[in-house]
């Protein structure tokens, strides 16, 4: 596990940026935290550090779906309009986390967290006041080699 302040929302950009020049396809990154975190800062941030052009990320709360293509694609879900699991098939969940020139990365993941594959790097933004702050999990080997390369 990792933590670290964001001082800022370039700060929280940059976060982002620095996994997205290391994410690689079939990895899967799990977003929490509360409204106003970051999450969504953090994504076009990922997105940039992919290759991606970052002018084009915006919330996918309406449309849950959004992708990204550069270096790899990033496929950018937002779980936080779903009220039942059964919507997730809907959407096609599996099948995208599935798609092999796919990195995922689904906010408010902890939804649905029981979903997630076993092996995912789970980032938690919080805020208080004028503070925020990233803690970053790791929960199997493939996630760690991410998040060591991240912290490197």
């Amino acid at each position: 596990m990792t933590a670290r302040p964001l001082p800022d929302a370039d700060a929280t950009e940059a976060a982002g940026a620095a996994l997205g020049r290391v994410v690689r396809a079939g990895d899967v990154v799990a977003l929490c935290g509360d409204l106003g975190a970051g999450k969504t800062t953090f994504v076009r941030g990922l997105a940039l550090g992919a290759g991606a052009d970052a002018d084009e990320v915006a919330s996918p709360t309406f449309a849950l779906v959004n992708e990204y293509a550069g270096r790899v694609v990033i496929a950018h879900l937002d779980l936080y309009r779903l009220e039942r699991e059964r919507e997730l098939d809907d959407i096609g969940f599996d099948d995208l986390l599935d798609r092999p020139e796919v990195a995922a990365v689904i906010e408010w993941a902890d939804r649905f967290a029981h979903r997630l594959p076993r092996d995912h790097l789970r980032i938690e933004l919080a805020h208080a006041a004028d503070a925020r702050t990233l803690t970053a999990t790791a929960t199997g080997p493939r996630s760690a080699a991410l998040l060591a390369a991240w912290t490197a």
